[in-house]
């Protein structure tokens, strides 16, 4: 069986891209293949540019308010980025679904990981599972994978600022 590379490490990748965005296309390589993305070429400046918009993107599927805001805008982004599902065995490692067309440049593949993953997480998981740290001051998005899909914090540390604030509030009173 071969597992659906769209899911989970596809919303990862856009997380972590999202949070600490690649300063130039050598960076969005090195992350790229860092997630085991694996890439025939080098993303160029193009990709760059792409793959900032699709970032811009996905953080408005993110912060959207209600589940059909969010559903418009996941589907915005599939409608833009992918194909019809194709058989593949491009990389000799098992027959496998492709969501967009062979040999795509980076940006437009990471357009399609992106936008299919992230459909895949939030009708898999629950459209409430991809949000920004509970904690005011954080920005930082993540994709809720816990068990229970009751995450609130981007971090261990997030959540222990956290506690500390509502026991020094709780104290104080």
């Amino acid at each position: 069986m071969h597992l659906n590379p769209y899911g989970t490490d596809a919303v990862n990748l856009a997380a972590d891209l999202c949070n600490r965005r690649p300063a130039d296309a050598d960076e969005l390589t090195r992350r790229c293949r860092a997630a085991g993305l694996a890439l025939e070429h080098p993303a160029t400046e193009a990709d760059m540019a792409r793959t900032l918009a699709v970032l811009d993107a996905w953080e408005e599927v993110v912060d959207a308010t209600g589940e059909q805001e969010r559903a418009d805008r996941a589907n915005r982004m599939l409608a833009e980025s992918t194909a019809h599902p194709r058989l593949t065995d491009h990389a000799g490692d098992g027959w496998h679904l492709h969501y967009r067309e062979d040999r795509l440049s980076l940006g437009a593949l990471l357009a399609s990981l992106i936008a299919v993953g992230t459909a895949l997480h939030l009708v898999g998981r629950g459209m409430h599972r991809l949000r920004r740290c509970a904690v005011a001051e954080c920005v930082t998005i993540f994709a809720d994978t816990s068990r229970t899909g009751r995450q609130r914090y981007c971090s261990q540390r997030c959540a222990n600022r956290d506690a500390v604030r509502r026991h020094r509030a709780r104290a104080a009173a």
